[in-house]
């Protein structure tokens, strides 16, 4: 089967109006539907295009007749907000519908999200008293804003992710999450979470072996090794990959977002685009689960 772009938006369009065809508007429905709404929002996203007023203007011209009708900048921004409860659930909607949902192996990690550079933006940023300043090793700086921990399987599938204070402890935010959606450990024996040494906690040991998991982590190094750590260093790499797809290809790092809502449904949206991509290329048998070389142009 030949895939690209217009044969995902067209799945994706298809499996979304599905999922929402049993929803009951009260008002009037909209002229843009929430099923093209969410397609034009992955497809802004796998296309690289940052400025939501742009990507207005070419999408006559990227997707021709795909979209009979297309809001302002200003009313597209405002339905995408809108819908960040619909973004997540389609994330996990998508998830659900691939073989990848039920490994028994978990990566867990987090990386930032810089929200702003100057201290005047700092100081006027509708983010004040939510982001914060931290130091982030791999660039060897510190930045200003929130940090993205997420749960993954070893394919990239997002199970799980939450926006935070980069000063809150890892540890403790793994441990909102996973309460948070709690179904999520108990439908699940045995399950396998591998993450790195900032997950180190006797507390976290605790926390899921009470819930049927283990955590497989390298130790301190002047701690005895656990047992299987050899076997991290190739594994770890699949996360870093993950990441690199998330801020090389799909711009993580340039969302735009000046508010917590704004920041948190760009990366949603993105998560989004992602979790089609790998949803469209298990179903179409593809040798690259993560790839979106077919659907970037």
């Amino acid at each position: 089967m030949t895939t690209d772009l217009n044969t995902l938006l067209t799945a994706l369009y298809v499996r979304i109006d599905d999922h929402l065809a049993s929803r009951v508007r009260a008002e009037r429905p909209p002229r843009l539907t929430d099923s093209e709404l969410l397609t034009l929002a992955v497809a802004q996203v796998l296309l690289g295009i940052h400025s939501e007023a742009r990507w207005l203007r070419l999408v006559p011209a990227a997707l021709p007749g795909a979209f009979p009708y297309l809001p302002g900048q200003s009313g597209y921004n405002k339905r995408l907000r809108a819908a960040l409860p619909l973004l997540k659930r389609l994330i996990r909607v998508l998830a659900t519908d691939t073989d990848l949902w039920t490994d028994p192996v978990w990566l867990v990690d987090s990386t930032p999200v810089e929200c702003a550079r100057s201290r005047p933006t700092v100081l006027r940023s509708d983010l004040a008293g939510i982001a914060g300043y931290s130091y982030c090793p791999s660039h060897s700086r510190w930045f200003w804003g929130l940090r993205l921990h997420l749960i993954c399987t070893p394919a990239g599938l997002p199970v799980s992710w939450a926006l935070a204070d980069p000063k809150l402890d890892e540890r403790q935010v793994l441990m909102c999450v996973l309460d948070a959606d709690a179904d999520l450990l108990a439908e699940r024996s045995g399950l396998l979470l591998i993450a790195d040494t900032g997950y180190v906690s006797a507390e976290l040991d605790d926390y899921l072996h009470a819930r049927g998991a283990e955590l497989l982590r390298p130790s301190y190094r002047n701690r005895t090794p656990r047992p299987g750590q050899a076997l991290l260093a190739p594994i770890r790499q699949l996360i870093e990959s993950f990441y690199d797809t998330l801020k090389g290809q799909l711009d993580l790092e340039l969302h735009g977002g000046r508010s917590l809502a704004g920041v948190t449904t760009r990366i949603a949206q993105r998560l989004l685009a992602l979790t089609a991509a790998i949803w469209h290329n298990r179903a179409t048998g593809q040798p690259v689960t993560r790839s979106l070389i077919a659907y970037d142009h």
